[in-house]
């Protein structure tokens, strides 16, 4: 099936050079365009589907001129099979509720976010982002979109304790984890695997085939933790490509 991508609707842009985020003594590029508000939903498909990763309403995906190491990968949900650590995984998070609710930011989520990013990446691109950083991020945007709310049982009869969150595409293929995070002080549960697990299952009860990852980078310390999923599937050159 050949694919359609309003072109006329894009305009592509190359940014400046910069310091790689993930590898040392490396540089990166990209490339991004803006969705369109029109058609936004159907675009990010296509170009998800193509290697390109979602950002509020700009989808990117890298052009370095010196390496070639951030790949695309997407897990087959059909032929995913849990291993014995990942069972386990899911067993320690049994206790945990699960809502999805529509992509309207709450200081909740955003209080949990700090904490995230000051115990998990305190140096990082996102350190300091505010509030209004944060709105933008859930709410900028005109695809299908939602966030995804895992909570710790409540012993008082409200909601329990937020431990972790993920903003998550619905595409026609799959589900596209853009980002996620959880509280860094609940190591020993997998949070952010955990994620990754449940996403799969939640594209398995509704018959959707893949569950998109973003990019591995190999040799990045930061990504080593995808390279635990398997099978899993690479954008390469000619398509798509199965890594068992």
């Amino acid at each position: 099936m050949t694919r359609h991508i309003p072109h006329r609707q894009l305009q592509f842009y190359l940014t400046a050079t910069a310091p790689c985020p993930y590898l040392p003594d490396q540089t990166e590029r990209k490339v991004f365009a803006n969705l369109p508000f029109s058609d936004g939903a159907h675009v990010n498909d296509e170009l998800t589907q193509s290697g390109f990763r979602r950002s509020q309403n700009i989808a990117y995906r890298p052009a370095c001129e010196t390496c070639a190491a951030c790949v695309s990968v997407r897990l087959p949900v059909a032929d995913f099979a849990f291993s014995r650590g990942q069972r386990k995984v899911l067993a320690r998070n049994a206790d945990l509720s699960r809502s999805l609710v529509e992509a309207e930011a709450t200081p909740e989520q955003f209080d949990l976010l700090r904490r995230y990013l000051e115990g998990r990446h305190p140096s990082g691109g996102m350190s300091d982002m505010g509030w209004a950083d944060y709105v933008a991020m859930v709410e900028d945007t005109a695809v299908r979109t939602h966030l995804i709310e895992y909570r710790l049982p409540s012993h008082d009869g409200g909601p329990g304790d937020l431990v972790a969150c993920a903003l998550t595409d619905l595409l026609n293929d799959g589900l596209s984890m853009v980002y996620s995070f959880y509280d860094p002080a609940l190591e020993k549960r997998s949070l952010g695997v955990f994620a990754i697990l449940d996403h799969l299952r939640q594209a398995a009860a509704v018959r959707l085939p893949y569950v998109y990852l973003g990019y591995w980078v190999q040799g990045s310390p930061k990504m080593d933790y995808k390279a635990r999923f398997r099978p899993m599937e690479m954008l390469k050159p000619l398509g798509w490509m199965r890594v068992e």
